[in-house]
């Protein structure tokens, strides 16, 4: 029997173009991008991921940084699948920050700490966040707490990213490294992964600011990500014998 792990990391080291694996890459770059602010349109994406060049219209630029971080994005997917096995930790974590900002205008500044925990205070929205003096305990806190089960199940997953994001350790890049652990610890426990439309951010945003009180709309927004990634499951399986099951 197939599984979606094994399919992902075989078309990976295969570089096969137009399965599931070259798909994945292209709209989870693209939409995570995107709802951090990124201008690069889907095609663009697409066009960075397959030539490794960006194609732009007459008097149309892009910004360094976003192609930067669209290539450090596909890197940090393959990352992922290469360690997706292993308990989520702190090494795991930073490291995804750690190629996500790599040569980006942020990684000049000293004060930034790429691929460590924040140095000044941030917020999200108008949400306070964790001060710097307190990340480290707080997040080795969150991950012990969380690795305490062998198994997690798809809500244990959802508050996890919610935590993670209000402890928002890093000072920039929270948001694409916790929806990549999202992505890891779902394959990981044998639940269909999803991918969050940059269409729906608003209906995101406020599902992780109401999550305290009402954690049925995030949790329906990530099942309603999770149905279309299922269906294009169901598309790549036509064309296959057998199942595919997430894990």
């Amino acid at each position: 029997m197939d599984t979606l792990t094994g399919r992902l990391r075989e078309e990976k080291d295969m570089k096969l173009k137009g399965g599931i694996y070259h798909l994945t890459q292209i709209k989870r770059c693209y939409n995570s991008n995107r709802i951090e602010g990124s201008r690069l349109s889907e095609d663009q994406t697409r066009y960075i991921f397959e030539t490794n060049t960006i194609c732009t219209g007459d008097k149309e630029t892009a910004n360094v940084d976003d192609i930067i971080e669209t290539k450090n994005h596909f890197a940090c997917f393959d990352y992922m699948l290469d360690n997706v096995d292993l308990p989520l930790s702190e090494e795991i974590i930073k490291s995804i920050h750690r190629i996500l900002k790599t040569a980006t205008t942020d990684s000049t500044r000293e004060w930034f700490r790429v691929g460590d925990y924040k140095a000044r205070p941030n917020i999200v929205g108008d949400a306070e966040t964790t001060p710097p003096r307190e990340v480290k305990s707080a997040m080795k806190g969150l991950l012990e707490e969380y690795n305490q089960k062998n198994r997690s199940g798809f809500e244990d997953i959802i508050r996890f990213h919610y935590r993670f994001e209000r402890i928002h350790p890093f000072q920039d890049g929270n948001g694409r490294v916790g929806r990549l652990i999202l992505f890891k610890e779902c394959i990981k426990n044998g639940i269909t992964p999803f991918i969050i439309d940059e269409k729906h951010k608003q209906f995101y945003y406020r599902g992780l600011r109401e999550f305290d009180s009402a954690p049925g709309y995030l949790l329906a927004t990530c099942l309603s990500a999770q149905d279309t990634y299922k269906e294009y499951l169901a598309r790549f399986e036509m064309e296959r014998r057998g199942p595919v099951t997430a894990s």
